[in-house]
Parts: C-alpha cells; structure tokens; sequence
C-alpha cells in the first residue's frame, strides 16, 4: 500500500513529460482516504488520467477525448481510450531504436518497489502512446 501523497509526487516526477513535452497541464488531484488515487492531466483536446486503486493494487491509466471540451462517457470506447490497448497496437508497429530512446528518457528514474515500477513501465509506455497518438486514432 502507498500513501496518496506519495503516489501523486510520483505521478508528478514520472509523468512530468506531460506537462513538458506535450503541454498538459494537471488539473486534478484526488485522494480518497487510503484506498483510491488520482491524477489528472489535461490539454485542449485530451485528459489523461493516473488512478491507483490501493486495496486492490489496480493501476489504471486512461485517455478521454473530450467532446466540446466534456469529458465523454466512460463507456464510449472510441473517447475513452486505456494505456494497455493503445499500447499493444504501438509497441506492434515500432522498432525497437525508438523504444530505446524512449527508455533512455527515464534514465534517470530510480524505482523503489513494485508500485513505482509498474508506474515507470506505464509512463514509457504513455509517452510512446501520445507520440503516436494520430496513429491510434486513425486505426
């Protein structure tokens, strides 16, 4: 289990190429007591969401297309895009040079437990994901 602070300054740290590289801005924090967890990330067309369930150590991490700037519904699986489906379908058509350079982004990144590792391997995967993001959605 993990603190909601420390799980948001995570958040912050692995996911800053957000905010840096592709112009997110967090728009949201949530802790609700010791058991669910979220950060959102947002731009004109896109929000990003970071949530961890801590009872069930469920990581899950979403991209909503917003609709006239409204989050879509949550069902709505053509809005409503998760990290593990965009991932597949990228990681099958790239090689294997971009991937590492991509891992080499977050050289300088030391994971403490299975939790931070789990996160790092999503926000490389995220990363790769939002470069490719037209990709994705012309499929």
């Amino acid at each position: 289990m993990i603190e909601g602070k420390k799980f948001i300054e995570i958040v912050k740290q692995y996911y800053s190429f957000l905010e840096t590289e592709f112009n997110f801005k967090k728009v949201n924090e949530i802790i609700n007591g010791n058991a669910f967890y979220d950060v959102e990330f947002k731009d004109k067309e896109k929000v990003v969401s970071i949530s961890y369930e801590n009872i069930e150590n469920h990581l899950e991490i979403i991209i909503f297309i917003l609709q006239e700037g409204q989050m879509p519904d949550y069902d709505d699986k053509t809005k409503t895009l998760h990290l593990s489906q965009m991932s597949a379908q990228v990681l099958s058509k790239i090689d294997r040079n971009e991937i590492h350079i991509n891992n080499e982004f977050f050289v300088n990144i030391n994971v403490e437990d299975e939790l931070e590792k789990k996160l790092l391997k999503r926000a490389k995967e995220l990363r790769l994901c939002l470069k490719h993001f037209k990709n994705i959605l012309e499929a």
